[in-house]
């Protein structure tokens, strides 16, 4: 897996890429992710190893110029023309649903491929998953239909749960954004279904454009939130570190969205294996620098989903880990 100081040092060097690769008639990518570069690094490899089955690697045969939002949704427009002006390649598009619109604003010539966690039929990105019909397509992983089972994970891990936290973005901070709003209502809405079909009590914490974490855990702490869901979002996983801190220091048991969220000091995820889409990305980028063209790629999805728990995280939380929960588990982190 790529590391983080690895990837980084190599951007630093990929400033110069673009003159040089233009020169030779190669071709550039233009790489646009709504969060931070840390956000980014796990599924980086991924994304070199879907290019690389096409044919392409970085800085031999193209160039990618990186830009990163760092959750701040006023880049995103900057960061997409900006790439429009370069007259890059293609611009592949990731970490939120709102980058890839605002990508999909700026241009309805350059290609575009994208890599979300949202329906694209419903954000306006595509006209049907079959046949896009646009300049843009892309990979989508399953942030759906899985509340269910992350309160039966947290289940089997806090004995006797009966009151169960839910953290989510605000609705009304993509009040702008239909779609995207549409769906932080919809998955507010399975988590209240599966949790009311066990008979169990639900605190709601919803996170505005403050990004004020400090108050929402005080929240669910004040209301004893025994346990607590935090739904899939982009502006979270640029936040990682300062949850995953908060969670530990409320002693809340967590279940996260992604396997960095485990990395980055949380007790357990359940979602996709993003990385798996990242590679699907990377092929569809480079068989559209073949020649393909996205209105006639349907939009692929990834459905890999995985389980990461952390004994550390556990442990201090006053956890045992079942055997046999440890044992379904596709990594364990000691």
């Amino acid at each position: 897996m790529i590391g983080r100081r690895e990837f980084i040092a190599g951007l630093g060097g990929s400033a110069a890429w673009p003159l040089a690769m233009r020169a030779q008639q190669l071709p550039v990518i233009g790489f646009l992710h709504a969060a931070t570069v840390e956000s980014y690094v796990p599924n980086a490899a991924g994304f070199a190893d879907g290019l690389r089955d096409a044919g392409f690697i970085e800085a031999q045969n193209l160039a990618i110029e990186y830009r990163f939002a760092n959750g701040q949704p006023d880049q995103f427009a900057l960061s997409a023309a900006d790439l429009v002006r370069r007259q890059v390649a293609l611009i592949v598009v990731g970490g939120g649903a709102r980058a890839a619109i605002a990508a999909k604003a700026a241009t309805a010539s350059i290609p575009i491929v994208f890599v979300l966690g949202s329906d694209p039929v419903r954000l306006g990105l595509a006209a049907s998953l079959d046949r896009p019909g646009g300049n843009a397509t892309g990979v989508i992983f399953t942030t759906t239909g899985l509340m269910d089972r992350k309160l039966a994970l947290l289940r089997e891990l806090v004995p006797g749960l009966t009151s169960v936290g839910y953290l989510a973005e605000d609705p009304q901070t993509h009040i702008s954004d239909v779609g995207i709003a549409r769906a932080i209502e919809d998955l507010k809405s399975e988590m209240l279904a599966a949790a009311g079909a066990r008979g169990w009590n639900v605190i709601v914490a919803e996170v505005g454009g403050d990004r004020d974490y400090e108050a929402a855990f005080a929240l669910l702490a004040e209301r004893r939130a025994s346990a607590l869901v935090v739904a899939p979002s982009a502006v979270f996983a640029n936040d990682a570190d300062d949850m995953t801190a908060l969670a530990i220091r409320h002693e809340i048991p967590t279940i996260w969205p992604r396997r960095a969220d485990v990395t980055a000091g949380g007790l357990m995820s359940y979602g996709a294996r993003q990385a798996d889409a990242w590679g699907q990305g990377g092929r569809y980028a480079g068989q559209i620098l073949q020649g393909a063209v996205p209105a006639e790629m349907p939009v692929a999805q990834s459905t890999t989903l995985e389980l990461v728990m952390s004994r550390g995280i556990a442990r201090s939380l006053g956890l045992t880990v079942p055997p046999n929960l440890a044992a379904r588990a596709d990594e364990v982190i000691d």
